[in-house]
């Protein structure tokens, strides 16, 4: 498993390129959906979120291959992009007034103490669904100097053609030099409506045979990859913690195995005691070696994000030449302080970061 080799910024024109879905995320705070009457409106998206937080707290030069629709949710979402800082390279959709094709929806509260945060989709007659092979000019883009290229499981379980783009970006990303990470986001309301289980299995490894730096947690290893692990869910007196490594870096040994490509694999350990308050942690494996984070109580204002919030704050890390433990720190710190604001994409900075991921406190500051 060959450490990954990321190429000066000297030459190049992006430091970082995700490919994925941008959606609306409705998000009616604590109150449940049966009784909301008002709504805060997320621009989100799992594989975009990463360059968003890349671009506005870590100042990386990023940019997102995504679907857009002409009409007022459309530019809803361009404002967005904009004023991250994030570049776009647009496929544009016209909508015809009725039936779309349209921006997806992404129904999320938040939940409260023990009632769980409850997520459901409206994805129907999406236009990134419509995005595959040949929507893209790669040739161009990687020529003009990408070094990371990033995408995702949740865009890849859209339509039968996702994948084809994801593997002909990722094979285009190679050539041009440029580091290839994945992030698994097993979802499995989506992988049931594109095929089951099975599909998601064999699509999602023929994608990660392509990947140099994956993320992705035991069951997304299990239910994604199709490794065997751990009992997923085991709990009771004698159960391990989720917030021990040990079970991922167990099965290490199968994504070598399987996965000689990849070089580095990482995730976040979450315990969740109620939807108020989480116990925090994360890993990384490289190159045959682990570290692990320090764990912390987290006091949650809205969780959606917080994995993508660790996956910026790691590539930030890697990207910046910072070692594999100061790396995997910058991610659990980001992600840790994305969960305390609201919405999917970061508003911390980087000295917020930093300080976090060398010991810093909640303490005010005068």
């Amino acid at each position: 498993m060959p450490k990954p080799i990321i190429r000066a910024q000297a030459g190049t024109t992006h430091d970082f390129l995700a490919l994925g879905a941008l959606v609306t995320r409705l998000d009616p705070g604590q109150v449940p959906f049966s009784h909301a009457d008002r709504y805060d409106l997320h621009v989100s998206g799992g594989e975009y979120n990463v360059a968003a937080n890349l671009s506005s707290c870590f100042g990386l030069r990023a940019a997102v291959a995504s679907a857009i629709v002409d009409h007022p949710l459309g530019s809803r979402v361009e404002r967005a992009v904009r004023a991250a800082g994030v570049v776009p390279y647009w496929v544009r959709f016209a909508h015809d007034g009725v039936r779309g094709p349209n921006m997806a929806t992404v129904w999320s509260d938040r939940g409260k103490g023990a009632r769980a945060p409850v997520v459901f989709y409206n994805r129907a007659n999406e236009a990134a669904a419509l995005l595959g092979k040949g929507s893209f000019d790669w040739k161009a883009i990687f020529g003009s100097g990408v070094r990371w290229f990033h995408s995702g499981g949740i865009f890849s379980a859209l339509s039968d053609a996702a994948p084809g783009l994801v593997m002909e970006a990722m094979e285009a990303a190679r050539a041009a030099g440029a580091v290839v990470s994945f992030d698994l986001n097993y979802r499995a309301k989506l992988w049931e409506a594109a095929g089951g289980g099975a599909k998601a299995v064999e699509t999602l490894r023929r994608i990660v045979s392509l990947v140099d730096v994956l993320v992705g947690n035991e069951e997304d290893l299990q239910k994604g990859l199709g490794l065997s692990g751990p009992s997923l869910g085991a709990a009771g007196p004698g159960s391990r913690s989720k917030l021990d490594p040990d079970a991922f870096l167990g099965m290490m040994e199968s994504v070598a195995r399987d996965f000689p490509n990849i070089g580095a694999v990482a995730t976040t350990l979450r315990e969740v005691h109620s939807s108020d308050r989480h116990r925090w942690g994360a890993v990384l494996w490289m190159d045959g070696e682990s570290w692990s984070s320090p764990t912390m109580e987290l006091d949650v204002y809205d969780r959606i994000g917080g994995g993508d919030g660790f996956a910026s704050g790691l590539f930030y890390g890697l990207l910046a030449g910072r070692s594999p433990e100061e790396s995997l720190r910058l991610g659990w710190a980001h992600g840790a302080l994305l969960t305390t604001y609201p919405g999917d994409t970061t508003m911390a900075t980087l000295a917020e970061v930093e300080a976090l991921a060398s010991g810093g406190s909640a303490r005010v500051r005068r």
